[in-house]
C-alpha cells in the first residue's frame, strides 16, 4: 500500500480534527439548547433571559466555535490556545474524568488543528461552525414555544388543588415555597413551623404544613390547567403521565429558578424522592443542595 504524502496526510488529519471539533460542539450546542429552557428562560424580562442564554447557555458552544475558528485561519495561534485550555482544565481538574474527557481531547485538537490542513477551507467552516449554530437553533424551537406557552395566572397565594385523587391547599410564596434552594432537613423544618396562614414562621411546633408525598406530587401536575393524570408506581420507583406537565400554574411559578421539589417520601434511609416540573423523579441524598431544588407546604383543606 502506497504510504499517504505529506500533504495528503495532513489533510486527512485536518479533516478529523474537523470532525471531532464539530462532534464536541455539536454536544455543547444540544446540551446549552436544552438546559436553557429547562432550568433557565424564567426572568420576566426577555433581554435577562437572552443575556443569561448567552452567558450560561450558549456560551461553551460559542467559546468552542470561536477556537475552532481561530484553529481554521491562525492553525498555530488556535491549536495553542485550545492546548493551553486543555492543559488548564486538566490542572483544574487535576485527576479524574474530567482530565481524560475535556483536558486531553483539547490537547489533541489543538496538535490535531497545528498540523492538519483540511481542504477546502470553506467547507471546514461550514460544517465545524454552521453545523452546531444549525443544531442548537432546531434543538430550541420546540422548548422555545412551550416554554412562551406557558400557562401563569400570577396568582402565588395559597392554592386549593384537587384532581386525580388528591385534594391538598399548597402553600403561598414565601417560607412554604421559597425561590431559593434549601435542604431536606431545612424544608422538613419549615414546614413543622408553618403558621396556619403560611406565610409566617412560629418558634414553636404547629405541624399543620407538611411537604407532599412522592404519590400526591405526581398526581397533582398539571399542564395548560388540566391534570396530568399522573401515576406514582412505588415498585419501580417512576411516574407515568396522559400529558407531559410543565413549569405552570397553579404550582409552579414560571418565573422562579427553582424547578426541583424536596417529597416527604423516603427511597431509603439516606435517599429521598424529589420531583421536577416535567413530572421526572428522582431520589438524591438528603443531605444535598442545589439552587433550584426547593419545596412547596402542603396541608389538608
Amino acid at each position: 500500500m502506497e504510504p499517504l504524502r505529506p500533504a495528503r496526510a495532513r489533510r486527512l488529519v485536518g479533516w478529523i480534527t474537523v470532525g471531532i471539533s464539530t462532534f464536541l460542539a455539536s454536544l455543547w450546542a444540544f446540551w446549552g439548547a436544552i438546559e436553557n429552557f429547562h432550568e433557565g428562560w424564567y426572568h420576566t424580562s426577555f433581554w435577562q433571559n437572552l443575556g443569561l442564554m448567552f452567558i450560561q447557555y450558549a456560551s461553551p458552544m460559542l467559546v468552542f466555535l470561536i477556537l475552532t475558528s481561530l484553529s481554521l485561519r491562525f492553525p498555530f495561534i488556535g491549536g495553542g490556545l485550545l492546548i493551553l485550555a486543555g492543559a488548564g482544565l486538566g490542572a483544574f481538574f487535576a485527576r479524574g474524568a474530567g482530565v481524560l474527557l475535556i483536558g486531553v481531547p483539547l490537547v489533541l485538537l489543538g496538535l490535531g488543528y497545528m498540523y492538519g490542513r483540511p481542504s477546502p477551507l470553506r467547507w471546514a467552516y461550514r460544517i465545524a461552525v454552521g453545523l452546531p449554530l444549525l443544531l442548537y437553533i432546531g434543538f430550541s424551537i420546540e422548548p422555545a414555544i412551550r416554554v412562551a406557552g406557558r400557562y401563569d395566572d400570577g396568582n402565588r397565594e395559597a392554592r386549593l388543588v384537587e384532581g386525580n385523587g388528591v385534594r391538598l391547599i399548597w402553600a403561598p410564596e414565601g417560607p412554604g415555597w421559597p425561590r431559593r434552594g434549601v435542604h431536606w432537613a431545612e424544608a422538613q423544618r419549615t414546614c413543622s413551623h408553618l403558621k396556619e396562614d403560611g406565610k409566617t414562621l412560629s418558634d414553636t411546633l404547629q405541624n399543620i404544613w407538611r411537604l407532599p408525598t412522592i404519590d400526591e406530587a405526581v398526581r397533582s401536575l398539571t399542564r395548560s390547567g388540566i391534570n396530568c393524570g399522573g401515576v406514582w408506581d412505588s415498585g419501580s420507583g417512576s411516574a407515568t403521565y396522559t400529558i407531559t406537565p410543565d413549569k405552570e400554574s397553579p404550582l409552579w411559578d414560571t418565573h422562579s429558578p427553582i424547578i426541583y421539589w424536596w417529597t416527604a417520601t423516603q427511597k431509603d434511609s439516606a435517599n429521598i424522592y424529589r420531583i421536577v416540573y416535567n413530572g421526572g423523579v428522582q431520589a438524591l441524598p438528603r443531605t444535598i443542595g442545589m439552587g433550584d431544588l426547593a419545596f412547596r407546604a402542603v396541608r389538608r383543606p
